[in-house]
């Protein structure tokens, strides 16, 4: 059983590759580091009398966006937070940067941002980056780093115009953005991002795909996005897709598509969810006693 080390309050964002960002434009392949990002193996999570995650297996690639897609519900929060060490009774082997899940010589590496905006409403954008840069970053001699730290993680997200407001007045979508600017704090190698562009508008939703192929191309970060919005996974490098807690495939738009003869990856999805469920039909039949 692995050891998760938990997170002080509030539930925030904690400081962080190359494509096409048009949503039918398929992402370059580079040259790659061998040793994955994120490694699992036999990955489980039981609450209670239910269990999340079921045995999984997979690898998330470096440099890379990796879309972590299914249906509401079906553990991809949970997987999440497995990989950055906040999620308890995992059992069995889950790897991130080298080191096990939750190691505290991840905290300045890895950068996550949760479904709800975690941030200080009473505070400015800057006031709220500021307190936590000077938690990753602390001491009198850090303070011009912590400074223009804050400035870049502003301007990341667009909101040099609105650094002054207070997170309160904001938007939906500034909110999520102000997160997303905490999580870029000290440029982390990995990201791990839950549902960023769920409820935002399509103007919205391309600027952050745009950034976040940025990001992946001008700093060979590792992006982990989670979204239950099938035409996203057509904006990713790599794709696991989830279904009741279990891996269905770990694989390439491309290689998804032509594996299963579908045109799109939703399409793949249905079929890949289709011939698990036949799977699982023939293998209780198997099972049942002969009369």
């Amino acid at each position: 059983m692995m050891n998760i080390r938990r997170r002080r309050p509030p539930d925030s964002p904690t400081p962080t590759p190359n494509a096409n960002p048009n949503s039918n434009a398929n992402p370059t392949t580079e040259p790659l580091p061998t040793a994955p990002a994120i490694r699992a193996e036999h990955l489980t999570v039981v609450r209670g009398s239910r269990t999340v995650l079921r045995d999984l297996g997979f690898t998330v690639p470096r440099g890379r966006i990796t879309g972590l897609l299914g249906p509401s519900g079906c553990g991809k929060s949970t997987l999440m937070r497995s990989i950055v060490g906040t999620q308890a009774k995992v059992v069995g082997t889950l790897e991130v940067l080298g080191l096990p899940a939750g190691d505290a010589f991840l905290r300045s590496r890895v950068g996550y941002v949760t479904q709800a905006p975690s941030v200080y409403v009473d505070l400015t954008v800057r006031q709220n980056l500021d307190y936590f840069a000077a938690i990753l970053d602390p001491g009198r001699a850090a303070a011009d780093r912590r400074r223009e730290n804050v400035t870049r993680a502003i301007a990341d997200v667009d909101l040099t115009s609105h650094a002054d407001a207070v997170a309160g007045t904001l938007s939906g979508g500034q909110r999520s953005r102000v997160s997303l600017a905490v999580a870029l704090l000290g440029t982390p190698e990995l990201l791990v991002l839950d549902e960023p562009t769920v409820g935002l508008d399509p103007v919205l939703r391309r600027d952050l795909w745009r950034l976040f192929h940025t990001i992946a191309a001008d700093r060979g970060a590792t992006l982990l996005v989670s979204s239950h919005v099938m035409d996203e996974a057509e904006r990713c490098h790599h794709l696991l897709l989830m279904r009741e807690g279990e891996i269905l495939a770990d694989d390439t738009p491309d290689a998804l598509r032509t594996r299963t003869g579908a045109e799109t990856v939703e399409e793949a999805f249905l079929r890949l969810v289709d011939d698990a469920a036949a799977k699982k039909t023939a293998g209780h039949a198997a099972k049942e006693p002969v009369r």
